[in-house]
């Protein structure tokens, strides 16, 4: 009877992943960036910007009603500037973003979606830069969680909103002497369009 159980159990786990449906897309939004710093002097100086990001992504739907995977592979750019100064600091990121999502709805015309899950993050931008009061400078990788909701529309457009936050410290900065963690936070529009 184990023996039948089991073969049972190997049998469904070797089906599901065949009906899984796989769509690839593109995807594009904007980030509107809060850069948070340690010291409270140094978050005075700084004023935060938008950015956007943009790349291919990939959506799996499992078996499973409405729970699905989705990953991206993401050009990030986001900035801050210097208050009374014409300086910005600059920060160029691959994100990529690993999703788990559940969506409800009416089927192929319009499904809600709920989303969380992390962002691995690596820079390809400069790693340093000379401030006039002090000197900038970005790890070569960080990590933050997504969460997030959304909505897909006749299973091609999907727009989502959610929020990026900061796991591990992306940079730091130091000024006037004063050295600091900086963690990006941001909110992120995206628009993707599925094949």
């Amino acid at each position: 009877m184990k023996k039948l159980y089991a073969i049972v159990l190997i049998a469904v786990a070797l089906a599901l992943p065949a009906q899984a449906q796989v769509n690839f897309g593109l995807k594009a939004g904007l980030n509107l960036t809060e850069m948070s710093l340690g010291d409270n002097a140094i978050e005075k100086a700084i004023s935060n910007k938008s950015g956007f990001f943009v790349g291919p992504t990939v959506k799996f739907t499992l078996p499973i009603v409405g729970l699905g995977v989705d990953a991206s592979a993401l050009y990030d750019q986001r900035e801050g500037r210097l208050k009374d100064s014409d300086e910005k600091l600059k920060q160029q990121t691959i994100q990529i973003p690993v999703n788990l999502r559940y969506g409800f709805g009416l089927g192929d015309i319009a499904t809600i979606y709920l989303f969380a899950g992390p962002q691995f993050g690596f820079n390809v931008g400069n790693n340093d830069k000379k401030l006039p009061v002090g000197e900038w400078s970005l790890k070569t990788a960080n990590i933050s969680g997504n969460a997030g909701l959304g909505a897909m529309f006749l299973n091609h457009l999907q727009v989502s909103v959610n929020y990026n936050f900061a796991l591990s410290k992306s940079a730091e900065v130091t000024v006037n002497g004063v050295t600091s963690k900086v963690k990006n936070n941001a909110w992120q529009i995206a628009l993707a369009y599925y094949f």
